[in-house]
């Protein structure tokens, strides 16, 4: 097994606004210069990252090159941070709820980023805008669906296709521990829109009501929530799913820490990685 880490750099120049290590050979990213929440690997093996600043796609190599200029979105939506925004220009969309999800086509040549919340002036703000990214031609096709969450406040933490253009999404709230209601995932079809003009729902896990019949998830420590036939998984930020072989998801959170505490009060979250099998996930 191999372990290790690739770092993201820039040490051609691809990134045309400053950056933290700007007058520096590599010109190593860092958490300053990018918000990076999705991954997802093309047909080639080149790395395309989901961002919230800009909001912006992000294409390196394998070893983490920086290989083009970040993509912004062609719509004009843009966060507070973005470094595109023009002096007196209102950002559209509020901070933080940028790339979230991204999905990537069974064949590594179409990409899927979602937004994790709604533009400041939608109408609806349960909507949450799919786009389709053209990895040949490095470009937005100009395609998009709508995808609107059960309740405004809730987020899209991340998505995967599951066959054909069958995505799995994480649907959540941002409770922790008992304050935790929602965590979910859902099934849509991007071949199914409905007359309203939103892709169709199917939740298929209750993330916060799983059966663990043979106790894995025990022995309980002390003070520990959401373990036990019942299991449940309390985490503020659910972001990763990755549908597997057969029925099977694995879902994992991103702990923030040391700031949450949703499985044990007072004691910051472990990264939690959970394997769950779905009956009928695959039709």
């Amino acid at each position: 097994m191999t372990t290790g880490f690739i770092g993201l750099r820039d040490p051609d120049r691809k990134i045309p606004f400053p950056i933290v290590n700007q007058d520096t050979a590599d010109r190593l990213l860092t958490g300053a210069d990018f918000d990076l929440e999705s991954l997802q690997r093309d047909a080639r093996g080149d790395l395309w990252f989901g961002e919230e600043f800009g909001p912006f796609l992000l294409r390196t190599d394998e070893t983490g090159k920086v290989l083009q200029a970040p993509i912004p979105l062609p719509d004009g939506t843009r966060s507070p941070q973005s470094p595109y925004l023009a002096p007196g220009e209102t950002p559209n969309l509020s901070a933080s709820k940028g790339f979230e999800a991204m999905a990537v086509s069974r064949d590594g040549w179409t990409l899927y980023p979602i937004l994790e919340g709604a533009r400041v002036n939608d109408p609806d703000q349960r909507r949450r805008v799919v786009y389709e990214f053209d990895v040949r031609r490095a470009a937005y096709t100009g395609r998009t669906w709508s995808f609107a969450n059960e309740d405004a406040s809730l987020a899209v933490g991340d998505a995967a296709v599951l066959d054909g253009r069958r995505i799995l999404l994480i649907e959540r709230d941002g409770g922790m521990g008992p304050a935790s209601k929602i965590k979910r995932l859902i099934e849509t079809d991007l071949d199914q829109v409905g007359s309203d003009g939103y892709l169709p729902r199917r939740p298929v896990v209750d993330l916060m009501r799983i059966a663990d019949p043979r106790s894995v998830s025990l022995p309980a420590r002390p003070g520990e929530y959401g373990v036990g036939p019942l299991f449940s998984f309390p985490l503020q930020s659910v972001e990763t799913v990755l549908p597997l072989t057969g029925n099977r998801v694995l879902v994992a959170n991103d702990n923030n820490f040391p700031g949450n505490d949703g499985r044990i009060a007072g004691r910051p979250d472990d990264t939690e990685i959970i394997t769950i099998e779905v009956p009928g996930l695959r039709n």
